[in-house]
């Protein structure tokens, strides 16, 4: 798909919940300034045509400053800055993005403009072998769920 069409699914999809406004064009430059890497282009077309966050999986997806909370962090670069790796073990420029409970984080790497997607879970990072479009598009439409990330895992077993 490309960007257009995916920010149109994702525009439908969205229609059947409450989202936050739009993100401001300072408000990205603000955690391009914190994270260290641009925004990369679909994500700051995300935020900035189709809502700050909220899109996507359950709560959906974090958002730069403004935008829609999810649980305990209220944007990606408060998250980059204060996030739940205390181990270190997340290699600079990937961005935790949706937080699926149980200490699983999907992340973007921002410092690729293709937006490739990896997992975290307790302490493990591995690529998700998606792109972020593509994770959208799945998880919105439930196709690609947590245990389905959990299967790539690595040592991980599918019983």
């Amino acid at each position: 798909m490309t960007d257009d069409e995916i920010l149109e699914a994702l525009r439908t999809v969205a229609q059947a919940r409450p989202l936050p406004p739009l993100a401001s064009p300072e408000a990205v430059a603000e955690a391009e300034r914190v994270i260290g890497f641009p925004v990369p282009p679909l994500l700051r077309r995300l935020y900035t045509e189709v809502a700050n966050g909220g899109f996507g999986p359950g709560e959906g997806i974090l958002g730069v400053s403004g935008g829609r909370p999810q649980g305990n962090f209220c944007d990606i670069a408060e998250l980059y800055q204060d996030g739940p790796d205390p181990s270190g073990r997340i290699p600079v420029g990937l961005v935790l993005i949706y937080d699926w409970g149980c200490t699983i984080w999907s992340l973007v790497d921002f410092r690729d403009p293709a937006c490739p997607m990896w997992c975290n879970h307790e302490g493990e990072l591995w690529p998700a072998g998606i792109t972020l479009g593509e994770w959208l598009i799945a998880t919105s439409a439930g196709t690609l769920t947590v245990e389905t990330l959990l299967e790539g895992q690595p040592g991980s077993q599918i019983i």
